[in-house]
């Protein structure tokens, strides 16, 4: 109640005194400038002097003068602030009906049912600000004091922006050293012992990453994606990292990926450089029938207060602005889109891409060093156990929100049942890093486009270019999954690359500095990389600047 929010605002808050439906000018429409007096009164004792400010809603509604009149006078015998707003509730006046028709949805009924409770005439618009100084010459020096506010109010989303929470560590060590101490650990499975690599190069690449994290403060973010993963492994729960993190040598020592991007040359800058703003992105694959279990781990580790899902705005689509918009106008809704009455597909036409309503996010999940609520409004889900924020992806991102996607993918769980049928009838464990790659029947099925059910070569596309391009290692299926994507189809970089794989075509490069980048796509470039490779070696690029050049093309 408002005593409650009384003692809450410690003097930080500018309290105006509302609308029509606020406490003193209800009072003034219901019992004249007394009541209205003695409103104005309470606030000012409850919330300070100081703090409270009379507000004029400049609308053009009728009455809006005399009661502005009367609000002003009253502001000046209790020597309280006035300031104007438009009470604002769409943007231009043609957005008046479209306005009436939302506000019909949200209450359930139809326009015919809403029209005692809405406004005579459109003009909650937002105006200009010579309109709004027009209308606010009757009342000097409101125009700068409200000024005055807007500017006392503005604040840039830094201010709120958490950190992740501190990550434990043993005694004695930071999250940069147990991080280093992790892949100290964990690298010699993956590539040999310090000295004895078996990939050349690995160790000074975990090096150089190393002192990238470091130096740029985020091994409690690793450290957290580690301990996510460390779950699913202790629980026999599928898992493993995909996009960009697959281009980390850390990411794959401590079990975050499992393909080697050293042997594979790919570039961590790509993933993580010294000049990116925020923290990098990890996308963790998780098998969808177990994925609620680590979605709940995460929630438990950290709490519900200080854990949450990031939300899905669900935005107008045809048929549902159609729907809706016959129940605002009254109409049943018609079978077929085009047996709709013309007013009906004239409001939905203009209720298209607008928010309807709030989803979650297929995996996005934020953690904060602080309740989440002190941050972003959040609510609870209708699934049990679950927070959610009332912002998206880019909201948080904006704010500085550090976002962790938990996706669900069916084939993570095919491949499990795969990996039980095939300890069970032949005694052999695998894993994702231990499947064996190089399997002769399995390029002879995928030469055949024998892949009904194979994931991410099951398209018509793909199977249509399998028999073509006929893998025979797991980098031609790399560039056979990379071919059948927006970037290389319109960029025309397809049949190029398929002519010259079948020596139709000579495989030739304008410039002999582009080989190492072009060299093993025949000359044609297929990936993001390729493009910073480009810059490094032909233009002289760092490595930070050709991620910047990356960011700016996409």
């Amino acid at each position: 109640d408002i005593e409650k929010l009384a003692d809450a605002h410690s003097g930080h808050w500018a309290v105006l005194t509302g609308c029509r439906k606020g406490t003193v000018p209800a009072a003034l429409a219901n019992g004249g400038p007394e009541a209205a007096w003695r409103e104005l009164g309470t606030l000012a004792e409850l919330f300070g002097h100081e703090n409270v400010l009379v507000e004029l809603t400049c609308r053009h509604d009728p009455g809006d003068d005399g009661r502005n009149d009367t609000l002003a006078r009253l502001a000046a015998l209790a020597d309280l602030a006035v300031v104007a707003t438009g009470n604002v509730h769409f943007a231009a006046p043609a957005q008046a009906r479209l306005a009436q028709a939302l506000a019909a949805i949200r209450a359930r009924r139809s326009l015919a049912e809403m029209d005692g409770w809405l406004p005579a005439a459109g003009t909650a618009y937002l105006r200009s600000g010579p309109e709004m100084a027009a209308l606010l010459r009757r009342y000097p020096g409101v125009l700068e004091r409200t000024a005055e506010l807007g500017r006392a109010c503005a604040f840039d989303f830094r201010v709120v922006a958490p950190r992740l929470p501190a990550f434990p560590v043993p005694a004695g060590h930071t999250e940069a050293s147990w991080l280093r101490e992790l892949v100290a650990r964990k690298a010699p499975a993956r590539y040999g012992a310090p000295g004895r690599e078996r990939v050349p190069g690995a160790y000074a690449q975990l090096a150089r990453e190393l002192d990238v994290i470091e130096r740029l403060g985020f091994g409690g973010y690793f450290l957290i994606v580690h301990n996510i993963v460390r779950f699913c492994e202790e629980n026999d729960i599928l898992c493993q990292g995909r996009g960009s993190a697959a281009n980390s040598a850390v990411c794959y020592a401590i079990g975050i990926t499992n393909v080697d991007p050293v042997s594979h040359h790919l570039l961590f800058d790509r993933f993580l450089s010294a000049g990116r703003d925020g923290p990098p992105d990890i996308d963790l694959d998780i098998e969808h029938r177990r994925r609620e279990e680590v979605i709940q781990y995460v929630y438990r580790t950290y709490g519900r207060g200080r854990a949450a899902q990031v939300a899905n705005v669900i935005s107008y689509r045809p048929r549902l602005a159609l729907r809706d918009a016959g129940r605002a106008l009254g109409c049943t809704p018609p079978e077929d889109p085009d047996d709709a009455p013309a007013a009906v597909k004239e409001l939905a036409a203009s209720m298209q891409r607008l928010p309807r309503h709030l989803g979650i996010h297929s995996g996005g999940m934020v953690i904060c060093d602080r309740p989440v609520g002190e941050v972003c409004p959040v609510e609870w889900a209708r699934m049990p156990g679950r927070t959610v924020l009332q912002w998206d992806k880019d909201d948080c991102a904006y704010a500085g929100l550090v976002k962790f996607d938990l996706l669900g993918l069916g084939m993570l769980a095919a491949l499990h049942d795969c990996f039980d049928l095939v300890t069970k009838h032949y005694g052999e464990y695998w894993t994702m890093a231990s499947i064996p790659q190089e399997d002769p029947a399995v390029y002879q099925m995928l030469g055949e486009a024998d892949t009904v059910g194979v994931f991410q070569v099951e398209s018509r596309a793909q199977m249509a270019t399998l028999p073509r391009l006929r893998p025979r290692q797991f980098y031609d299926l790399v560039i056979e999954v990379a071919l059948i994507r927006p970037g290389p189809i319109q960029g025309g970089s397809v049949h190029p690359f398929l002519r010259r794989h079948d020596g139709l075509e000579e495989a030739t490069m304008p410039h002999e500095s582009m080989r190492p980048a072009l060299g093993k796509t025949l000359g044609v470039p297929l990936f993001q990389e390729q493009m910073m490779q480009l810059a490094i070696d032909c233009a002289g690029f760092t490595p930070v600047e050709a991620d910047r050049l990356r960011q700016a093309m996409s």
